[in-house]
């Protein structure tokens, strides 16, 4: 299997730059770790969008997946009660 490039969108970068301490540390490793595995163990699809999310303590991290191009997008990392709103 075929290792992902993940890109990070820079607003959510600046989410993830937010979070303090151990999480930002684990949720970065979180997403390194779908380079090799996008859809882990409780992945969520979105419905009505072509995203996913998975959780890390109470953040979330929303992306997309392109299999054509071998590609992770984030474009989302945040605290669960604000990571779905527009």
């Amino acid at each position: 299997m075929e290792r992902y490039r993940i890109q990070i969108k820079r607003s959510a970068g600046k989410e993830l730059r937010k979070v303090h301490g151990r999480d930002q540390i684990r949720i970065a490793q979180r997403i390194r770790g779908l380079a090799f595995d996008p859809r882990p163990p409780g992945v969520k699809k979105l419905s009505g969008e072509e995203r996913y999310r998975i959780r890390q303590g109470a953040c979330r991290i929303l992306y997309e997946i392109s299999d054509e191009s071998v590609t992770i997008f984030v474009v989302r990392v945040a605290h669960r009660g604000e990571a779905y709103r527009k």
